[in-house]
């Protein structure tokens, strides 16, 4: 915890400066961001110094290698447009008083702020290792099924944990949970998680205020379609992997941010104006996921440390004892895997990847990559054989609390025009409707012109 004030210091790519209860963090993606003193107590905390050992995107260093940013630097990201999208949506909305503004605005900002803090090792790769939920004893829980049961649900304790599940336990059931209890004495962390899981049912009127109820767009601003998650993960990975295909005109969506109230309650809009902007955003995302986040060397990697992490003799285990599980980070893994001697390990370990042989973009023939890699494994070529599925949009394949949420958009200038889903608003959702679908096969490197040559001769 930091004491002085009036001082700097220099911490990774960023820098922190004090100010009279205000902690600035010199971001290179969105510049000056402010933290409260409140805020900074949870940043503090071991739980959440704990991201700074977790890569925003695993193994895609080995593919674009400034891409060593963290979870950390993210969430404060997150934070800040949070507290940018607030003051925009609700600049000329009146409250009951003051008091009720700022305590929905922080807990937004908290929610922002911790939406990740469940994230194992290299963030998603690591699941296949985690307890079941049970494990977990996720106390929140208690308050989720009748809500799930209600939206169509189907659930199980008896299914593998996730990181949300994680982060849910972090936020309401671990030393960070108390911190939040005694820092924000109006703000409890069961209501930091109703706007993270959509499921958890509140248990008093604390997002209700002048009978409107703000729950659904807050909700909506952490995780949709349109979040500020989105906003800033896609202008930050794109930063640091040095690429344009995630570049979007994020000043502008924040500017045109709306609401629109449905029986009483608030959801995200759009202002019309700024629909062409929306379908540009999703576009950006779209080729992120096809040119980074599904390269084919973040690919490999990723299927051979699953292939050690489903192995028998795989003793890397990720704990349910959330305080154990404050220590589990990327170095503790990558410190494991140079200590075993599983050959799956040793290849990630010593940077020994399978090479990519051969690339398939929605074709039509969807055995052919199937057939390659039986036919190199009866010549005693191992093969891998990866498919990476992608859809433009959730709206494809929305779940039942999605469909509950619609963001709308509203028209500026008629107001006659009434607000409808965004989905109805744009044809890119129906242009970008199919899946696409990216089938490699990999083989070790030493057999890769043995098995090139396969395919040619075979004409396979």
């Amino acid at each position: 915890m930091i004491s002085h004030r009036h001082s700097s210091y220099e911490e990774g790519s960023f820098q922190k400066t004090i100010k009279g209860g205000v902690m600035e963090v010199r971001d290179p993606v969105h510049g000056s961001i402010s933290m409260t003193d409140d805020e900074v107590t949870i940043l503090d905390t071991p739980e959440f110094q704990r991201l700074r050992s977790i890569k925003q995107l695993g193994v895609s260093e080995f593919s674009f290698p400034a891409a060593t940013h963290n979870r950390y630097l993210h969430s404060i990201g997150v934070c800040h447009l949070a507290g940018r999208a607030f003051d925009q949506i609700f600049a000329n909305t009146s409250f009951s008083n003051q008091t009720n503004r700022d305590r929905l605005r922080q807990c937004f900002r908290l929610a922002a702020l911790l939406h990740d803090i469940g994230h194992g090792p290299l963030s998603h790769v690591t699941e296949a290792v985690m307890p079941p939920l049970k494990d977990l004893k996720v106390l929140a829980y208690k308050n989720r099924l009748k809500s799930m049961y209600q939206l169509g649900i189907v659930s199980t304790l008896e299914r593998q944990a996730n990181h949300e599940d994680y982060t849910i336990k972090y936020i309401t059931d671990s030393p960070l949970a108390d911190t939040i209890k005694n820092t924000f004495s109006d703000i409890s962390p069961l209501h930091i998680i109703c706007l993270i899981d959509k499921t958890i049912v509140c248990p008093d009127e604390f997002f209700i205020d002048k009978g409107l109820d703000y729950r659904p767009i807050l909700s909506q601003l952490v995780s949709s379609e349109l979040d500020v998650d989105r906003l800033d993960y896609l202008e930050r990975d794109s930063y640091f992997c040095g690429t344009n295909y995630g570049n979007i005109d994020l000043e502008w969506i924040l500017t045109n941010l709306r609401s629109h109230m449905v029986e009483n309650k608030m959801y995200l809009a759009l202002s019309r104006r700024a629909i062409y902007t929306f379908d540009d955003f999703l576009l950006s995302r779209h080729h992120m996921n096809l040119m980074v986040y599904f390269h084919h060397k973040s690919i490999i990697y990723e299927e051979m440390l699953i292939r050690y992490l489903d192995s028998e003799d795989c003793e890397f285990r990720l704990p349910a004892d959330i305080n154990q599980y404050t220590f589990y980070n990327d170095y503790k893994l990558f410190e494991h895997l140079t200590q075993v001697k599983n050959p799956w390990a040793v290849r990630v370990a010593q940077r020994r990847p399978y090479r990519n042989l051969i690339e398939f973009h929605n074709v039509t023939d969807s055995q052919r990559p199937e057939r390659i890699k039986n036919r190199l494994s009866e010549t005693g070529v191992d093969a891998i054989w990866a498919s990476s599925h992608l859809r433009l949009s959730k709206y494809h394949m929305s779940s039942a609390e999605d469909r509950a949420l619609p963001i709308y958009v509203v028209d500026p200038y008629d107001k006659r025009e009434k607000p409808v889903p965004i989905e109805q608003s744009t044809k890119i959702f129906h242009s970008y409707e199919g899946e696409r679908v990216i089938d490699r096969v990999y083989v070790p490197p030493e057999k890769f012109d043995a098995a090139q040559k396969l395919i040619e001769t075979e004409n396979l």
